[in-house]
């Protein structure tokens, strides 16, 4: 089992001894540490306990460092809260702690150092002070061990006691993927770049590809070191350095993560809950600029309370928005600290709820109060995450990419979240895209009322183009949520569609006594006109003699034939009906049966269809569009 532990504490309490005594390793790597005697970067040792193997991250305790100290707090398991016993609870010693309360740190446990330089009396007076701190806290029940670096007491006791909290550690799921906020960079002779940092989710394997968020930047994994040996993969909550082939150690920073390509995205506005420290000075306001220390990186931020008050107060808890100044790379669920712009003190911590929001707007505040609260309490259920994420982005929908950007899981976990909404009817499949129910069924609706409105306009139509029903509702949705759409209408039987003509079921294109008339008048003009036809002006013309009806109504009544098929359009001024066109066609085909070389010329076409040259040219033209019959010379071979 392996297990990341953090200390926390006061400066000079001890806790770089305290490292050392246990693992035989000096955390202090920086000459400038080692020429001070004080901590100031994060530093690592490793102690192998057979069955736990852990983890040390020994984390600076001067005031002006907590920026490190935060660096490093990300993704421990179990801190140990160190604490002189010469001075006692001091204030970085608070700080530390509600630092790791705030990050919902689950388990630890209490060291006081130094105990070769107090009595008895004073010990228990430290721990006195040590349990007022802690007090209805998750270190309120912790092992409390006196130990002291310099004589070595204690040091065997804390060994057995870290090894039998540790195994009661729950072990980290394995629901997310790789994650690996990087807190070191630096270059290996022989080797190139190396980036080290705790392995938060997921497994990382030799040879495998992953990119640096937020640079985009894809690399390959050349090597892997867990406690100082060279392995072939690295899992979820071991200190990890990784040799990375395709980029310099320089252009890594700090804050940046190295993941699984293609999933996570940068970002610079997340939804959050945060509880504001009951001692912070004041309460926190919207428009408020703070420092966010989230994974290893910290970037500046402006606060939006989500709240009619527009501010939080001290010891309460409530939603924000944060604005970031840079991007950031976070999942939801993902804890952090927010300090004070100036000075840099801690105010509040939280946790991340929706890792890809929007800025919203103050009117939306009630309803984004609702969704982020129903976040809170899905917490634990992954498929009402889902629905939730979906009735958010509403008739847009989302595809499969921007849910896993959304939730960090792996692709099984998110595909079987998503197939028990599909089950449950909660969701839409749209080809890769899916809707949630609700704004899907509003989608149906505004559809389905576009499609009657026309026909309210157009009643002699037989229904409204596709491609313009797309244009006035789904100008701005992917194409595979158009045809899911249309789909569904289908099969519920509320829709009919005739090749790119969707109509609704209960149009009835029933006509008027007069409409009627014109009908039958339409018909015996083309009936009696054979292949010498009037044009579509004249015919209409004619068609609605002696009767109220306008001209416009008559084309109406037209375009029914048009859309029986019992009409052709051969030209925009022409139409034959389709009966004339058949008969033509038999007679031509009957010619050149009898013909060697199957060739016609105009003479002869005209003589065949008993019409003039000016109804013959626009027909011939038809009959090479419709591949009837094709160009050869001043004749045409029919085909």
């Amino acid at each position: 089992m392996d297990i990341i532990v953090g200390t926390a504490g006061h400066i000079d309490h001890g806790k770089t001894a305290l490292v050392k005594a246990l693992t035989g390793v000096n955390a202090d790597r920086l000459p400038e540490e080692k020429q001070r005697g004080i901590t100031i970067d994060i530093g690592f040792a490793e102690l192998d306990l057979d069955d736990v193997r852990i983890g040390f991250v020994d984390v600076p305790g001067h005031e002006k460092f907590v920026k490190n100290m935060l660096a490093g707090a990300s993704g421990i398991d179990l801190v140990a809260l160190v604490i002189a016993s010469d001075e006692g609870v001091m204030p970085q010693t608070r700080e530390h702690f509600e630092i790791c309360r705030l990050l919902e740190i689950k388990t630890g446990l209490i060291v006081l150092t130094k105990k070769d330089l107090v009595d008895e009396e004073l010990l228990e007076l430290v721990k006195l002070d040590a349990s007022e701190l802690v007090e209805n806290s998750f270190l309120e029940n912790a092992p409390v061990i006196a130990v002291s670096a310099k004589t070595g007491g204690g040091i065997a006791e804390l060994k057995e006691v870290l090894r039998q909290v540790s195994a009661k550690i729950p072990s980290r799921t394995n629901e997310k993927i790789a994650r690996l906020p990087i807190d070191r960079s630096f270059s290996v002779k022989g080797f190139g770049a190396v980036v080290t940092g705790t392995l938060v989710s997921g497994k990382i394997s030799e040879t495998q590809e992953m990119e640096i968020l937020p640079l985009a930047r894809r690399v390959r994994v050349r090597g892997l070191q867990t406690h100082g040996k060279s392995v072939k993969a690295a899992h979820a909550g071991q200190r990890t350095a990784v040799n990375l082939g395709g980029i310099d150690y320089g252009k890594i920073e700090r804050g940046m993560i190295l993941s699984v390509p293609n999933v996570l995205r940068p970002t610079q506005i997340f939804d959050a809950e945060i509880e504001v420290l009951k001692d912070a000075k004041r309460s926190l306001k919207s428009r408020q600029r703070v420092r966010v220390h989230i994974g290893t990186i910290e970037a500046l931020a402006r606060v939006q309370v989500l709240n009619e008050e527009g501010e939080i107060g001290q010891g309460e808890k409530d939603f924000v928005q944060l604005r970031l100044e840079i991007p950031v790379v976070t999942i939801p669920n993902e804890r952090f600290i927010l300090r004070s712009y100036s000075p840099q003190i801690t105010i509040a911590g939280g946790k991340v709820l929706d890792a890809l929001a929007s800025k919203h707007r103050r009117k939306d505040i009630e309803n984004v109060r609702k969704y982020l609260k129903n976040l809170t309490e899905a917490e634990n259920d992954k498929t009402k995450q889902v629905k939730l994420f979906l009735e958010t982005a509403g008739e847009h929908g989302l595809n499969f990419a921007d849910l896993q950007a959304r939730t960090g899981w792996r692709k099984e976990i998110l595909q079987k979240a998503i197939a028990e909404n599909v089950e449950k009817k909660a969701v839409i499949k749209a080809e890769n895209f899916y809707a949630a129910r609700t704004p899907f069924d509003n989608l149906k609706a505004k559809t389905l009322a576009e499609i009657e409105n026309y026909h309210n306009r157009e009643p002699l139509e037989q229904g409204i183009l596709q491609a313009t029903l797309r244009e006035k509702i789904f100008t701005h949705l992917p194409p595979e949520v158009f045809k899911t759409t249309l789909l569904q209408l289908h099969k519920e039987g509320k829709i009919s569609t005739n090749k790119d003509i969707v109509a609704a079921s209960s149009h009835n294109q029933e006509l008027t006594p007069e409409e009627k008339q014109i009908r039958e008048k339409l018909e015996k003009i083309y009936k009696t006109a054979k292949l010498e036809v009037p044009t579509l002006e004249n015919a209409l013309l004619e068609s609605i003699g002696g009767t109220k009806l306008k001209k416009e109504h008559a084309r109406k009544v037209f375009q029914l034939f048009l859309n029986s098929g019992e009409i052709v359009k051969v030209t925009e001024d022409f139409y034959f009906r389709r009966e004339a066109i058949t008969e033509l066609i038999e007679k031509i085909k009957d010619f050149a049966s009898k013909t060697p070389d199957r060739l016609i010329d105009m003479a002869k076409f005209k003589d065949i269809a008993g019409i003039s040259r000016r109804y013959a040219i626009p027909l011939l033209e038809y009959f090479d569009r419709e591949k009837l019959t094709r160009r050869a010379g001043d004749k045409r071979l029919v085909l």
